[in-house]
């Protein structure tokens, strides 16, 4: 009996414990049910936080771990001379480059990158070890060489396409055409002038990398491409100005010597040149004083080439006739103390003959005749004392004082070219006004700028400045300054079939040691126009500080003769093309007269 009961009590605990099993395990089922909901809800919270919310935001975070933003290669406009020659273009180059603090093994990469580069190793890991966040391993490095460091698959060690700038005729119109920097911006001449231009809009592109930071493929897009110049510049006249200006300077021994062709009815010019010159393709090897474009940028006392606006002044103002006799004083005058004496003992000379024979004597009475004011005013007139405004950086006025600040030897000294200096380009310019029947026009080297796209973004045309001396007066000033070619102190300006008008000058240059004009240093130069009766060129040349040689009319007009016949040569000019005497005709149109 009692072992029935006791095992009836057993089944009835057995019977109740079931139900609160199946409780707990409910309770249970139910908690982690729970549970994994909440998390679920959690991480679906996340989730959507993450992809909603925070979308934008980790997007760009994962287009900086996966792309990366370069520029295009920038290529700069091409420059041409006026008959379409390339005288600058652009090339594509690659600049090898470092992120020092990503690479992993310094050493090891900079003797893979030296093998590839030919660089010395202890260079690279120089720079390397440098402490910087970005370094240049090398500029303007090859195809081949950009492919092996690509191969090379370096961490931290990468490559951008650039542009590098090219000038296939190496020194010619170097002074003109100046250089760029690595950076391939202009740093003088037109490629700082028209920098704005060349250099066009830089462009970027999203390249795609892996977690090295290499390229997984290379997008392709268009380059960044500038305006293209078109300049008045004459490649053969350039070249002839050249070789001419080099031989001058060597062959007197001088310390430099500058040269500039110009139409003297447009303002085109033709030729610029200095020497000493250089190679902008490797311009940091070059001095500055080589680099220096003396033509525009520097001046000079002019001497006696400055005559011939003293006598535009008195011929305009009616005060002298080329026939007007003067008394040459034996070759000596003396003015507020000074003596100032001619290279000749002259006893009496035509105004003609004061200009052929380059008298200070002569040339001083003129200037005293014109008087202060007057002679103030052309020399203003002719654009002495402020800037020609030739689209070529650096430019100088030249120096000149008011007539309030001249001393009583001032009105006599600036009849002969002294106490004024001048630039070579401002000389021309003046003398051009004489060639082309008295209008002062505007000198210039860029014709066009044109866009990749072929429109014309800017031209330049011919622009009369003023009317500084009548026609009348410019024919007979030109016919005078003829006389000094052909009788006087330019005959070897002379050029065999043409007539030439111009004016020789010596100066003496100032010592700077003493203050007082060196006796051993000078200043030789011609500056005139050819042909006489329909002129196509105006030509200045000057020479610094000639060693041998020392006058005008010994080495800058024999030079000026050379560089005139060849480019006369050149332009198909026969002295049997000669047209009548026509000046003032076509400034605003004359540029066409040397497509």
């Amino acid at each position: 009996m009692q072992r029935r009961a006791r095992g009836k009590s057993s089944d009835t605990g057995a019977t109740r414990s079931a139900p609160v099993k199946r409780g707990l395990l409910r309770r249970r089922v139910t908690m982690l049910f729970c549970s994994l909901a909440a998390a679920l809800a959690i991480i679906s919270g996340q989730l959507f936080s993450l992809q909603v919310f925070r979308y934008s935001e980790l997007a760009r975070v994962a287009d900086g771990q996966t792309s990366r933003r370069v520029p295009t290669v920038s290529r700069r406009g091409t420059i041409y001379d006026r008959n379409g020659r390339e005288l600058a273009i652009s090339l594509a180059t690659s600049s090898i480059f470092a992120r020092p603090s990503q690479v992993e093994n310094p050493e090891r990469a900079s003797a893979a990158l030296s093998a590839a580069l030919s660089l010395p190793a202890e260079k690279i890991l120089e720079r390397l070890r440098a402490g910087k966040s970005f370094v240049y391993i090398k500029r303007s490095a090859s195809a081949e060489e950009a492919e092996a460091v690509e191969r090379l698959m370096l961490k931290g060690i990468g490559s951008d396409e650039q542009g590098k700038r090219f000038y296939p005729k190496a020194q010619q119109a170097a002074h003109l055409l100046g250089f760029v920097g690595t950076d391939d911006r202009g740093l003088e001449g037109l490629e700082l002038q028209y920098d704005a231009y060349l250099a066009g809009k830089r462009q970027w592109i999203m390249r795609q990398q892996d977690a090295k930071r290499r390229p997984i493929f290379k997008e392709e897009a268009d380059e960044a491409q500038g305006s293209d110049l078109h300049l008045t510049i004459d490649e053969v006249i350039q070249y002839i100005t050249e070789r001419e200006l080099e031989a001058a300077v060597r062959q007197s021994g001088a310390l430099s010597g500058s040269a500039i062709v110009m139409d003297p009815f447009s303002g085109e010019i033709l030729a610029l040149a200095n020497y000493p010159t250089f190679d902008p393709n490797i311009y940091a090897e070059a001095s500055a004083f080589a680099r220096r474009n003396r033509a525009v940028v520097d001046y000079y006392e002019p001497g006696s080439a400055f005559k011939a606006i003293v006598g535009a002044g008195a011929l305009e103002e009616r005060l002298v006739r080329p026939e007007d006799r003067f008394n040459g004083e034996g070759g000596a005058i003396e003015v507020g103390g000074v003596t100032i004496r001619d290279h000749e003992r002259f006893e009496t000379l035509t105004f003609a003959e004061v200009m052929a024979h380059s008298s200070n004597v002569g040339a001083i009475k003129v200037g005293q005749r014109l008087g202060k004011s007057h002679y103030y005013d052309y020399i203003s007139g002719f654009g002495f004392g402020n800037l020609t405004k030739i689209d070529l950086p650096g430019e100088t006025p030249g120096l000149i004082r008011r007539p309030k600040e001249w001393s009583a030897l001032s009105l006599a000294s600036l009849s002969i070219g002294q106490e004024i200096s001048v630039s070579p380009l401002q000389m021309l310019t003046a003398m051009s006004a004489i060639a082309n029947g008295g209008n002062l026009v505007r000198p210039y080297v860029t014709k066009s700028i044109v866009a990749a796209d072929g429109q014309v973004v800017l031209e330049n045309a011919p622009m009369q400045v003023r009317r500084v001396i009548s026609e009348d007066t410019a024919r007979t000033l030109a016919t005078i300054l003829k006389g000094v070619v052909t009788e006087g102190t330019g005959k070897a300006a002379a050029v065999e079939g043409f007539d030439v008008a111009g004016k020789t000058g010596t100066s003496q240059k100032v010592d700077r040691a003493t203050g007082r004009y060196s006796r051993h240093k000078v200043v030789a130069s011609f500056v005139g126009f050819v042909p006489v009766e329909q002129p196509r060129l105006a030509i200045i040349v000057v020479i610094d500080e000639p060693s041998t040689l020392r006058w005008g009319g010994s080495i800058a007009a024999p030079t000026f003769r050379e560089i005139a016949r060849e480019s006369l040569k050149h332009l198909r000019k026969t002295p049997v093309d000669r047209e009548p005497f026509r000046l003032a005709e076509g400034i605003r149109n004359a540029a066409f007269r040397l497509n």
